[in-house]
This record gives structure tokens, sequence and C-alpha cells, in this order.
């Protein structure tokens, strides 16, 4: 598990990088000369960007050694935040942001699968729940301090400072991670888009993008929905809140599915809480500023939660060598749904829909997931609880599925 831990000290910089730019969008509206609806576009280029490299390249390069490949892909990852520190207008910022997006959606695919392989079978869970939790702790504790370095410096010192974290995971990547045999020849372009179109897998990546629409595009815009539901002036309490409930939930997940499996159940569990945690935010914010840590802790906990049930399904649903490719699809759903959802509030905000609504529109979408889930994950008889019992389920769902 050690060695794992090197994959999350990757996803700290990953998730500091990515969710950072909701708290540095008032700031870089204000240097650039745009408005924040359009800044926000630049997280839009950052996963659309990872949405596209996750799969692409993770199954295009399976001939590749992984670690070669992260240190390459951390390379792309820190260049394109380092051209962020010193983006002279809003083009040329949207443009290095696709491609620290590019760099960082391949190491993220390529860590997951080795996470996975770093481990036993029936240690599958914690290994995902371990990088998910580093990716949880940039938020929680890299996002509050980025936005503080910004508010003291400005917004480009803090991107200077997830290039220094990128700067050294990627020396620690290359000293630290031990080498992995590839995971295989790559792909045909044709068996990835099966895969993407197969029965079993299609409706797990589905609920992934839906609830990436709603609750990781709703959070570019936590700073304007606070402030126009509740007054909220400085909204780094808040993210403290989400970022705290993730960390908690991406960790406790880990071991609970490890040990009672029901990852069908679980998922479904997860999604009907975001649903009413994304609901109750705007009139909580309107009660009392305060109010709404509660559900965005109980958002945050569960929208990370949501990723470590959903990726030990897809491992046993595709099996051994075509599993990091399904887990590539899934997060580059993620991302892509994250784009989506950025995309669709900037646009909503743009036409004048006040920021205070956007959290029922996304509680919508969150419902819209929930259904999908309902409707395709078919029941199956208990699993007794143990070690691998989520591994199991995962297998046992991709056997019934294909006959």
């Amino acid at each position: 598990m050690r060695r794992v831990a090197v994959l999350a000290a990757g996803a700290f910089a990953l998730g500091l990088d990515a969710y950072v730019m909701a708290g540095l969008l008032p700031g870089m509206a204000r240097d650039l000369g745009a408005s924040e609806a359009a800044v926000g576009q630049s997280v839009t280029a950052f996963t659309l960007a990872y949405a596209i490299a996750a799969p692409l390249f993770a199954a295009a390069l399976g001939r590749a050694r992984p670690r070669g490949l992260m240190v390459a892909a951390l390379a792309v990852f820190t260049a394109g935040n380092a051209l962020t520190a010193v983006a002279p207008g809003l083009g040329a910022l949207i443009a290095v942001r696709a491609v620290a997006g590019a760099g960082a959606g391949l190491f993220s695919a390529l860590s997951s699968a080795a996470a996975a392989r770093l481990v036993p079978a029936e240690r599958r869970g914690r290994a995902l729940a371990v990088v998910m939790g580093g990716m949880s702790a940039g938020t929680v504790l890299g996002v509050p301090l980025g936005v503080l370095l910004a508010e003291q410096a400005d917004w480009r010192a803090t991107m200077w400072l997830v290039t220094a974290l990128g700067a050294a995971v990627m020396a620690g990547t290359a000293l630290l991670l031990p080498r992995l045999e590839p995971a295989g020849a790559a792909a045909p372009a044709e068996r990835r888009a099966a895969l993407l179109l197969d029965r079993a897998v299609a409706p797990v990546v589905g609920v992934s993008f839906l609830a990436a629409v709603a609750s990781l595009g709703l959070y570019t815009y936590l700073a304007p929905v606070l402030a126009d539901a509740g007054g909220v002036r400085s909204v780094v309490p808040h993210l403290w809140a989400w970022g705290l409930g993730g960390v908690a939930g991406s960790l406790v997940i880990g071991p609970l599915t490890d040990r009672f499996g029901r990852l069908r159940g679980t998922v479904g569990a997860i999604m009907a809480v975001l649903v009413l945690a994304q609901a109750l935010v705007p009139a909580a914010a309107h009660l009392h500023p305060a109010a709404a840590a509660l559900p965005l802790l109980l958002w945050g906990a569960v929208g990370w939660a949501l990723q470590v049930p959903q990726q030990q399904r897809l491992l046993g649903i595709a099996g051994e060598r075509r599993g990091g490719v399904a887990v590539a699809l899934n997060n580059s759903a993620l991302y892509l749904g994250s784009a989506t959802g950025a995309a669709l509030g900037g646009a909503a905000l743009s036409a004048g829909v006040p920021a205070g609504v956007l959290p029922w529109a996304a509680s919508g979408v969150a419902a819209a997931g929930l259904v999908l889930h309902l409707a395709t994950a078919r029941p199956r008889a208990r699993l007794r609880a143990g070690a691998g019992a989520g591994v199991r389920e995962g297998a046992r769902e991709g056997a019934a599925e294909t006959r």
C-alpha cells in the first residue's frame, strides 16, 4: 500500500489543479478582463482534454510501461500549469488549460489501473480509495490554501504552487514507483468503442457521467451560487466543508466495499444522497450561510465516494485485459461530465439565470443518474461479506450481463 501512496500524491496534485479554479475565478476574471462565466470555460477546456486523453492514450499506449507513461503525463501536466501561470489573456489560458488537462487525464487513468495491480484483489477497493483520497485531499487541503495564497498574492502564485507540486510528484514517480509490465497490446479503436457500447459497461459509465455533470459542474460555480443564494462573501469555509466530506467519503468507502460488497446498492444510495444534498444547498444558504456547510459536506462525501464502487464494478465486468480501458472510459466520462456541467453552468449564467438556481438543475441531473442506475442495475442474490466481496460482485455482474 506504500507504493500506492506515490500514486495518491499525484492524485493530490491533480485534485488541487482541477478544483482550485472554482475559488480563483473572481481574481482571474478581474486580471484578464473577462467575465467569470468566460473564465469558467477554462475549466471546460481542462476537463474536456482530460476526458479525451484518458481513454485515447491509455488504450493506444497499452504496450508501453506504465511508469514511463505516468512520468511523461506528469511532465505534460506540469508544463501546462507553468504556462497557465504566465498566460497573458483568456485565449491563451484556455489553450494551456487543455494541455494540463491532457496530462492529468492520462496520469489519472494509468494511476487507477496501476493501483489495482499493485495490491491483491481483496485489497483493491482500499487501493482505489487511497488514490481517490489523494485527489480529495488535494481539494480539502490544497484548494483552500491555494485560494488563500491567491488572496494574499494573486492567482498566478497559486498556479506556480501547482506547477511545483507536479514537478515533485513527477520526480517521485520516476524514483519510487516499481516497474510494472505493460497492460497489453493496444486495443483497436473499434474494440474500444465496443467496450463503451457494452450493455454492462455503458450504464455504469453513463451514471458516472451524469453524476459528474451534477457534482463537478456545479462545484465550478460554487462561489457565485453561494453569493446569490445566501450572500456568502468568502467561499473558503464552504470549500473546506465540501472537501472534508470528500476526504471522509473517499477513505471510508473502500474498506466498506471490500468487506461487504453490495456495489449496486451502494451506488444507488450514494446517488440518492447526492440528489438530496444538492437540492438543499440554496435553501440552507438562504437560511444562514453557515447552514450550507451540512449539505456541502454530504455532497462532497458521496460525490467522492461514488467512483470507488463504480471502478470496482468496471474492473470486475471488463476483466483483467479490458479493465484498464474500462476505468479510463469511466475517468473520461467523469471529466466529460465536468466539462459539460461547467459549460452549461457558464452558459446559464451568461444568459442571466440566477446562480442560486444552478443547484436545483444539478440535483435534477443527479436524479436522472439515479434513475439510470436503478433501471439498469439488475438485482442479484446478496453476496456474503468478506475479503474481495466487491471484486466478486463486479465479476458476477459482468458474467450475468454477458449471458
